[in-house]
């Protein structure tokens, strides 16, 4: 555990810093939230606007606000014309995560939503370049297809959380409908032939797809 430690702490380094206002919103994620784990944090957010910078999509879609840091990280790597639209199902998280997205520099490459973005999602008429799929982990399946269903041809999605703190090898109870989720969820984008996929141990697993 220590040498996992010493690791991460050589990694943040060793890259590109977060910016003060994600350090004070990651701080603010800690003392306000009840699951601040769930929140991306520096190397994440890191990578995830590199993702952007490498992809280069125009239109963006994220699935699971939650306190907007990972939001903040991919409409950073956004060109001018690029546009996100997170959508959280969570109500009561707007209060907190709405200041902070529209006080961002970010603010003008943002569209926030609160609901359920299966439903919501089909009405925009978008057609999405990337998409990061982080809610409900019972729900992947389903955002997965809706997803692919709105998504451009060699476009990217990153699933997040598919190594579910090594859960997903063990069998799981049956009341333990996430681990289940991510489960079922990985053993189908695996059989997947529409799709090339890699997962990267990245913190909780990411998994990187790509439309054929």
């Amino acid at each position: 555990m220590q040498e996992t430690e010493s690791i991460d702490e050589y990694i943040l380094r060793h890259i590109d810093p977060e910016s003060d206002y994600l350090k004070a919103l990651y701080r603010d994620t800690h003392v306000k939230l009840l699951r601040p784990r769930m929140a991306s944090g520096h190397l994440q957010g890191r990578m995830l606007k590199m993702f952007v910078e490498m992809i280069r999509p125009r239109q963006i879609l994220e699935i699971g606000t939650y306190s907007g840091y990972s939001a903040l990280c991919l409409a950073e790597g956004l060109p001018e014309d690029g546009m996100l639209h997170t959508f959280e199902i969570n109500d009561e998280q707007e209060d907190f995560t709405r200041p902070w997205l529209e006080g961002s520099p970010f603010a003008d490459k943002i569209r926030f939503y609160i609901g359920d973005a299966l439903e919501l999602v089909p009405q925009l008429g978008i057609t999405f370049d990337m998409a990061f799929i982080d809610g409900d982990k019972r729900r992947y399946i389903d955002y997965y297809e809706m997803t692919l269903a709105h998504l451009s041809k060699g476009g990217y999605i990153i699933a997040d959380n598919t190594l579910w703190d090594g859960h997903v090898l063990e069998e799981p109870r049956s009341a333990d409908t996430q681990t289940i989720g991510i489960k079922a969820f990985n053993d189908l984008v695996a059989a997947d032939q529409r799709v090339e996929k890699v997962i990267l141990p990245l913190r909780d697993g990411l998994t990187i797809i790509r439309v054929k």
